[in-house]
């Protein structure tokens, strides 16, 4: 596999913690995370953004995200929920998500921290934070996903402006 795009979106604001009395994995977006996510969608489609499959973490929290983005983006993206892109999200999770979703070439992942910034600097050599609604695109080389390059890391307050 040469040449794979992967765009790393993080989920909308959603409520806090402190308010949320039920399960976490549960916890919503905000009204304002939606429509934040719903512009930051709209802005990735501007640019000419079509991944061909999206792949979301199954908490409500990045579900609701992935389906807001994947329908901003107006692709016909596959959407799929997987729970590798869940609590404990790591590069071997990220190295399975990939090989069960070649020949693709392009893939938007959608989940949480403290595992994209962390799987973003295991696969760059560098240090990042992924703002909650930001995107990061990171390009890789082969199956095993050598050689990643940070092409561009992008926070919310410039994606969704109005």
């Amino acid at each position: 596999m040469a040449g794979l795009r992967l765009y790393f979106l993080r989920h909308g604001k959603a409520m806090s913690r402190a308010e949320w009395e039920e399960d976490d994995d549960l916890r919503p977006l905000t009204p304002q995370g939606a429509d934040e996510v719903r512009r930051v969608g709209a802005t990735l489609a501007a640019l000419g953004l079509a991944p061909e499959v999206v792949v979301s973490s199954p908490l409500e929290r990045a579900r609701r995200t992935a389906e807001i983005a994947a329908e901003a983006l107006g692709t016909g993206a596959t959407l799929v929920f997987d729970e590798r892109l869940g609590h404990g999200f790591d590069v071997p999770a990220l190295l399975t998500v990939v090989e069960r979703h070649r020949p693709e070439t392009s893939i938007m992942l959608v989940g949480h921290e403290p595992g994209f910034s962390t799987v973003i600097g295991e696969l760059t050599g560098g240090r990042v934070v992924c703002k909650k609604g930001g995107v990061a695109r990171v390009d890789v080389d082969g199956a095993d996903l050598d050689g990643g390059r940070l092409v561009w890391l992008l926070p919310p307050t410039l994606l969704a402006r109005e």
